[in-house]
């Protein structure tokens, strides 16, 4: 019996023996051991792998490694360590096989990172391991990226707060701000050493982050969000949005991130050897993975770069294992004293490093002596990572972020559950004393005032009074000219928006008004996005023909000292009926019927010749639908309470207009067609700067008089305008069919950096190109059909209104912006019409602006 439980065993052993055999025989098994060429001794940590492979292992301590696979087409090892000639050998697949190395020190690369303190080599790419590291890590971007992955998710809980820096203890003891004692005596010494913190915004998110690779496709959904709340006076969050705005995601593995408005380009950049100094500087062992610490700088201290370093993983991945970036103190930039930007990853399953944890903080100093100022905060962490799990096609798709007031609501357990970080013991305060105070009075009235000087607008209940510069101004036609009105806020209604004025002119003796209501189908706000409302409004004014400012409006005070001739106005009578709506995908469109009736005034006149006799119209009546269709991808806004603003990003947006005149229906005089696209676009352009590039096209159909063609957008003011012609009279040129180009270029002080006083004083140039093409049909030409209205003329007979010949009109300009931080003075030239009477060759533009 024994017997043949021994020949069983026996049996049983060789079978296994076999298959163990037959298995080996099925794989490539290469070990061995890597030593120094010149001392024979082993070398611990260097890369081992199949070339042309990710495949790949390092050596232990003993310089010992083994790799191992089932692909029988791989027939070559590389070996590859810092400071050695890589190594490439030729295997045999399918066998189990030895094969030592030995290494061969790289004598050049020795000698590039051997720092001689009597005498230091200048700085060279050629040769040098540092710089070959960083293409390493370069070629080999696309792999470390989480984005690699088809399938990526997980969850994230974002934190940003806003403090005070270094506000005296004494402020509490004051009588004024006794009342804020609560608040001032809240502070926090242990987040920025040596800084004392008085915290005033916080800001909480948790949200589940959903990525597809192919199609590609992104979702995050908020699950949770907490934010501080100062009452009707302030969006908070439309500062939050904002400040969000000033220190965006930094993905170091992109080419570039915008920061405070400025596009810093990546050390690992794909250009970034050209534009930073490398230096190896350390190598460390972290959980048993060797790194190398590279350290950079920028090689011009003038340009928008970072300074920090970057710590390598040498296990054949070249993937970013921590980062700190800080930026070029140098660099000419506006209220940052300086920025930090610290991210750490992990090493998951798979031996890829992935991002943990992100943290950006930035001192908005008021002052070199840090004595005043603003610090923020914003960090990421990053948990519950999924790579490769495919979830259904609904998860990715719609809207790229969904979020829902249910979410601003959740309970005390929620964010004990789910904040990655706790907060501090005077973050968690921030809360309270930020709801408290928004309920005060004083706190209300000294907002009030800030918007007062900031919006022009003074709140007086469910009601906001203004705006302020435009309760004075005067022209030739009005006189002075005297106006009041104001706009309901949401404590009149979230949903209702009702704004009004009332003017008067004390030369032409006559009231003008305007009437406009707004009804949104959103809960929340009108100006909520995304839109959804239907606005009406009557507005009997005067207007400038042609002039369409982009940041100011016409009745501002400011604007009423202009160049020379100024006399031709028009009295409109403008009835109007749209609707707008706008999708997530920043997808908007606006459906509206208008009837306008235009009244010349001052020296205008609508004259034509009917029958070979001069007449006279007194008024022009067009009734037109219009369709206009916006996209603008990724758009970002400061939301106000009444009111928002779009932030610049660097994708295009595209508007397209499209009106049709109806003859014969609400008194309307003509039928016609009129088209027309403009695409804006930011450019970022590195070491040049950025620009703000217009293009723009349009086209009449039908024969209509001259007030219904393009009228060109001129600027007779002395405040530079970026879309409109500043040497171009009102009136100057009409056009049924047109093109545009504009360029507004921002140098960054690229030559001025290099001149010590202008460094000093932060100056930057600029520079504008603006080039206009057109012309007028013949069918709407007033020489050829009499019974159009004539182009104005002056006084004396001479033409002062234009069709634009087989030259465009062309106009540009250099200044100097950054002039105490806020003011762009521009030299204006005027190339070509120069034979035009009362036009200026050149001239002096101001504008007032606030840029980082």
């Amino acid at each position: 019996m024994r017997y043949k439980v021994f020949i069983k065993t026996i049996n049983i052993f060789i079978l296994i023996l076999l298959g163990t055999l037959t298995a080996f025989a099925q794989k490539t098994v290469v070990t061995g051991t890597v030593t120094d060429a010149r001392n024979k001794q082993p070398l611990a940590y260097v890369t081992v792998g199949f070339a042309g492979t990710t495949i790949g292992a390092s050596t232990n301590n003993s310089g010992i490694y083994v790799l191992t696979t089932a692909n029988l087409a791989y027939n070559k090892i590389q070996v590859s360590f810092i400071g050695y000639k890589t190594t490439t050998i030729i295997i045999t697949p399918g066998k189990e096989q030895v094969v030592n190395v030995s290494l061969t020190p790289d004598n050049r690369e020795l000698e590039a990172v051997t720092i001689n303190s009597a005498k230091r080599k200048k700085y060279t790419n050629k040769d040098n391991p540092a710089v070959e590291l960083i293409r390493q890590v370069i070629a080999h971007k696309d792999k470390n990226r989480p984005e690699a992955y088809n399938y990526l998710e997980y969850q994230a809980y974002e934190r940003m707060n806003f403090s005070f820096i270094n506000v005296s203890e004494n402020f509490s003891d004051r009588k004024f701000f006794r009342k804020y004692k609560f608040l001032l005596d809240n502070r926090d010494t242990t987040t920025a050493p040596g800084k004392n913190l008085l915290p005033i915004y916080l800001n909480e998110r948790v949200y589940d982050y959903y990525y597809s690779k192919n199609p590609e496709r992104k979702k995050t959904k908020v699950i949770g969000e907490k934010g501080v709340n100062y009452g009707s006076v302030l969006s908070s969050e439309g500062v939050g949005v904002y400040f969000k705005h000033l220190y965006q995601d930094v993905d170091i593995y992109k080419n570039s991130a915008v920061l405070v408005t400025n596009e810093f380009l990546s050390p690992i950049s794909d250009n970034a050897p050209a534009q930073y100094k490398f230096f190896i500087t350390d190598t460390v062992i972290v959980d048993g993975t060797k790194l190398v610490e590279l350290s950079f700088t920028p090689r011009n201290t003038n340009d928008i770069l970072y300074e920090g370093s970057i710590f390598i993983t040498l296990d054949g991945n070249y993937a970013v294992q921590k980062a700190d970036l800080t930026l070029n103190r140098k660099i000419n930039l506006n209220w940052v004293k300086e920025m930090h930007i610290n991210l750490e990853f992990f090493k998951n399953a798979e031996g890829r490093y992935i991002l943990s944890k992100t943290t950006t903080t930035a001192d908005f100093g008021a002052s070199k002596s840090g004595k005043g100022g603003l610090f923020g905060q914003r960090s990421i962490s990053f948990k519950d990572y999924k790579f490769n799990v495919p979830r259904p096609d609904t998860t990715y798709e719609g809207q790229q972020e969904i979020t829902s007031d249910e979410v601003k609501h959740r309970s005390a357990d929620f964010w004990s559950k789910n904040r990655q970080d706790t907060l501090s013991t005077a973050e968690s305060k921030v809360y309270d004393n930020i709801d408290s105070i928004g309920r005060m009075k004083s706190f209300k009235r000294t907002v009030d005032i800030v918007n007062l000087i900031g919006f022009g607008y003074k709140q007086v209940g469910p009601v906001d009074i203004g705006p302020a510069n435009a309760f004075y101004s005067f022209n030739p036609v009005e006189g002075f000219r005297l106006r009041f009105g104001g706009r309901t806020n949401i404590d009149f209604s979230k949903r209702v928006l009702l704004e009004t004025y009332v003017a008067y002119g004390f030369k032409d003796e006559k009231t003008k008004f305007f009437l406009s209501g707004i009804y949104s189908f959103n809960k929340n706000s009108v100006y909520k996005f995304p839109q959804n409302y239907i606005r009406a409004s009557f507005q009997r004014d005067t207007r400038i023909p042609g002039q369409e400012l982009l940041f100011l409006r016409e009745d501002n005070f400011l604007l009423s000292f202009k160049r020379g001739n100024n006399d031709k106005y028009l009295y409109n009578d403008d009835y109007r009926v749209s609707y707008t709506r706008e999708y997530a995908s920043r997808f908007s469109y606006t459906l509206g019927l208008r009837k306008l009736t235009q009244t010349p005034a001052g020296s205008l006149y609508f004259n034509n010749l009917n029958g070979g006799v001069r007449t006279s119209a007194q008024d022009l009546t067009s009734t037109e639908a219009s369709v206009q269709l916006r996209y603008a991808p990724h758009e970002e806004f400061y939301q106000g309470k009444v009111y928002r603003k779009q932030f610049t990003n660097k994708y295009p947006v595209f508007t397209l207009n499209y009106n049709h005149g109806f003859k014969d229906v609400l008194q309307g005089q003509y039928n016609y067609n009129s088209v027309s696209l403009n695409i804006y676009k930011h450019v970022y352009m590195k070491k040049l700067g950025e620009a703000d590039v217009w293009l723009e096209g349009g086209n009449t159909f039908g024969q209509v008089p001259y007030p219904l063609l393009t009228i060109h957008r001129a600027n007779q003011t002395f405040a530079y305008d970026p879309i409109s012609y500043n040497l171009m009279n009102f009136l100057e040129f009409v056009s049924d069919h047109y093109a545009s180009v504009n360029i507004d270029q921002h140098f960054h002080g690229l030559l001025f950096n290099r001149v010590p006083l202008l460094k000093k004083l932060k100056w930057r140039e600029v520079a504008s190109l603006k080039s206009l093409w057109g012309g007028v049909r013949s069918e709407n030409d007033p020489t050829t059909h009499p019974s159009l209205y004539e182009f104005p003329k002056d006084g004396a007979g001479a033409p002062i209104t234009y069709a634009l010949g087989s030259k465009p009109y062309v106009e540009g300009s250099v200044g100097i912006e950054n002039i105490f931080k806020v003011l762009r003075v521009d030299a204006v030239r005027r190339f070509n019409y120069l034979d035009h009477p009362n036009i200026a060759n050149w001239g002096i533009r101001v504008r007032f602006q606030f840029i980082f």
